[in-house]
């Protein structure tokens, strides 16, 4: 019988011994200097965290068998070795069991003056004694927090490290978690104090910026590093084009990162061509949004970011196979991030299919809570199914991570007036118009809650002027004038409006409402040309589709009325349909109640 089966049958505490001696002939200078601790920690830092797992697992029942068999400051070892190999394999609440036990250990070892020698352990080098980090212990626990989505815990634990022995790591997490939490002075301290230690900390800087601290005061706490490292002569004009972002300067914001992006050394940067993307998306300039994403997916296939806006923005365009080809391809690359979630999401509510977009939309938001888009998805899906308080919860908190974008306001206002509380949407309308100043988008969405009230009619013909001869291109003001044209009768000046409009750009919208008009002023073959132009940007524009058939219906009525006893005939057939979808509903809503949405 060798040594190790008669240590199996033998549970004396000196039955383990053979564990920590050493083969006879094999590397006296080498292996003779290290014990089972040794072996643990380099298998750790070698990233063999499975096999970490299971011999520390092992070892820590030896130690509660036998407390003597290690000392104090090898149990904290083997405790915070375990812990770590539970964070890898995302067992965070054991992990964080394991971290707090081997805190209290350290504790308790911080008191004892002097370290046991441990059976079977007297040779200790000094290496051994090399423990690991209390500090990085605490962090490693409050990324477990974090990921158990317990902030408070989170920042508790990190709070009770001091001040001057909080590594830029702690103290970026630190700023992240205050952020989160709405704490914003100690979040800006925490981020400025990053940004002492390492200036070149990007995020921390638009972190800053998000807190609307100056551009100048965050470009002063760089300018040490700007002066003394070559080629960052840029970095001060990208510090200025985010702090434009920041305060909502679309167009400045554009202009000072598209004089980035053409300096030969960033041109083709991905991150500046997504920002720029988002900033046309801001602005309303959907066409050259797009533009910028399809410009940067072809630089990176692999990119996520931004791609939730550029998929709702090919849904809005009714570019729903695209629509498909991005949401598959995104889940291939990650289905760890909200985005691909969010494109099937725009899929789904463009197809009105509102309970799997609802369900699509708070997965994403489970990913990743600070998701706009899928807030926005959320909301929007809530508002169509007749949810709109719930829905005003979501718009009100993409509001609140996302002050400057404009389509969030929307999505409230638009929430307010479906439940005729024009009165709540007047007052934020205003407020949008003060806050983010008079441009083409604020005067038209103050116009549009204007026209739901017949005493501000006039107000809103004056906004709409207003923001058509800043922008006589901008689709959602040409949009709201052709109704109030249309509501006046002057079917004449709509059609000029809109043919100026589509001069420069193709827009099913326009193409549709262009055919409305002609309609009108009896133009029935132009109309029919515009609904047919409608339906091949939008095959799925319904009301294309029924100007189109209304027109043909008008010009052969017999067939019209052989159409209306076919549909009588099959009436039934059309309650079919209906209950499928209650049905596909009612499954919907299973599943959105086991993510806890209702």
């Amino acid at each position: 019988m060798d040594p190790g089966e008669a240590a199996i049958l033998d549970s004396s505490p000196r039955s383990f011994s053979w564990l920590f001696a050493l083969p006879p002939p094999l590397s006296a200078a080498f292996l003779g200097r290290m014990n089972v601790i040794d072996h643990v920690r380099d298998m750790a830092a070698a990233g063999l965290h499975s096999n970490v797992r299971l011999l520390s697992s092992l070892l820590l029942t030896m130690s509660n068998n036998n407390p003597e068999l290690f000392s104090p400051s090898q149990k904290y070892q083997l405790l915070v070795y375990h812990a770590d190999s539970l964070f890898h394999d995302k067992e965070y609440r054991n992990a964080v069991s394991k971290y707090t036990m081997a805190l209290q250990q350290k504790k308790a070892l911080s008191k004892t003056s002097k370290v046991r020698p441990s059976t079977g352990n007297s040779a200790s080098t000094p290496q051994s004694q090399c423990l690991p980090s209390e500090i990085e212990v605490k962090y490693k626990m409050a990324e477990c927090y974090t990921m158990l989505k317990q902030d408070k815990d989170a920042i508790a634990i990190l709070d009770g490290i001091p001040s001057r022995q909080r590594t830029p790591k702690i103290n970026m997490m630190l700023a992240n978690l205050y952020k989160k939490a709405g704490q914003e002075r100690p979040s800006v301290t925490s981020y400025k104090e990053v940004l002492r230690q390492c200036p070149l900390a990007l995020d921390a800087i638009l972190g800053l910026l998000s807190l609307s601290v100056k551009g100048a005061e965050v470009a002063s706490m760089t300018m040490n590093v700007i002066q003394t490292v070559p080629n960052l002569d840029w970095l001060s004009v990208w510090i200025k084009a985010y702090a434009f972002v920041h305060v909502g300067d679309n167009s400045r914001a554009i202009n000072t990162i598209c004089s980035l992006e053409k300096k030969s050394l960033l041109r083709d940067n991905v991150d500046l061509l997504g920002s720029l993307a988002d900033l046309y998306f801001r602005a309303g300039d959907n066409k050259n949004s797009v533009l910028k994403f399809e410009q940067a997916q072809m630089l990176d296939p692999y990119l996520i970011k931004g791609m939730d806006v550029y998929g709702y923005l090919l849904a809005r365009e009714g570019r729903l196979e695209d629509v498909e080809n991005l949401g598959c391809r995104l889940f291939n690359i990650s289905d760890q991030h909200a985005e691909p979630w969010v494109v099937s999401g725009c899929h789904s509510f463009y197809s009105k299919r509102y309970s799997r977009a609802l369900y699509l939309g708070a997965k994403a938001i489970q990913l990743n809570s600070n998701s706009v888009q899928a807030l926005l998805l959320k909301g929007a899906a809530l508002r169509n199914m007749g949810r709109v308080q719930e829905a005003i919860i979501h718009f009100r908190e993409a509001i609140r991570l996302a002050p400057c974008r404009l389509d969030c306001y929307e999505g409230l206002i638009e929430c307010y007036l479906a439940s005729n509380s024009i009165r709540e949407a007047m007052v934020m309308a205003n407020n949008v118009y003060k806050t983010l100043g008079a441009n083409a988008q604020t005067l038209t969405l103050l116009a549009t809650v204007c026209l739901e009230d017949p005493v501000t009619q006039e107000k809103a013909k004056t906004l709409l002027d207003k923001a058509l001869t800043q922008r006589p291109d901008y689709i959602k003001a040409v949009v709201k004038k052709a109704e109030l044209l249309s509501r006046e009768q002057k079917y004449e000046d709509g059609i000029a409006l809109l043919r100026n409009a589509l001069a420069n750009q193709s827009d099913c919208v326009l193409h549709r409402i262009l055919g409305d008009f002609l309609v009108a002023v009896n133009e029935y073959q132009e109309a029919m040309d515009q609904y047919s132009i409608a339906l091949s940007l939008d095959p799925n524009d319904q009301k294309s589709l029924e100007g189109m058939q209304k027109m043909e219906k008008e010009e052969s009525p017999t067939d019209a009325t052989q159409e209306e006893d076919v549909d009588d005939m099959e009436g039934s057939g059309e309650e079919g349909d209906l209950e499928g979808s209650d049905s596909e509903a009612a499954q919907w809503a299973d599943q959105e109640q086991w993510f806890g949405m209702q």
